[in-house]
């Protein structure tokens, strides 16, 4: 099996539970979400650049193609496998998407950790769910 091919279906992320550790506490929140999906520096600047041109041409009306993939690790500074490997991860993470050959940014990381938030909120500290 490629990389390309390899299932898209889920990715870790590091949890800090200091409150100074939070993403939002970051002089680069982006940045720092990045490092948490990936782990390495590079790739996670990497995920950065690459998720802002996704948005950057969404927003142009013009979305990034799939088949554009020489380009875009070219832009990156990739080899193809690590595109691929980063690419996945992203889209096991549920931020992007691929729709009609067009990569799209995705809410699904974000209806996910509200709805794993919620679930420890409510049904494992019993606190009321209007609370959180």
């Amino acid at each position: 099996m490629k990389v390309r091919e390899a299932p898209k279906t889920s990715a870790t992320i590091v949890i800090r539970s200091a409150s100074n550790a939070r993403i939002t506490q970051s002089k680069n929140p982006f940045l720092e979400l990045m490092r948490r999906v990936f782990r390495n520096e590079e790739v996670a600047m990497k995920a950065v650049k690459f998720i802002s041109m996704i948005d950057e041409r969404q927003k142009a009306g013009k979305p990034l193609r799939v088949e554009e993939w020489e380009k875009i690790i070219e832009e990156l500074g990739m080899v193809r496998s690590s595109f691929y490997s980063m690419r996945n991860r992203l889209l096991g993470a549920g931020m992007i998407s691929i729709r009609n050959g067009e990569y799209r940014l995705s809410g699904v990381f974000s209806r996910d950790l509200v709805d794993m938030a919620r679930w420890w909120w409510t049904v494992i500290l019993g606190h009321d769910p209007e609370t959180l």
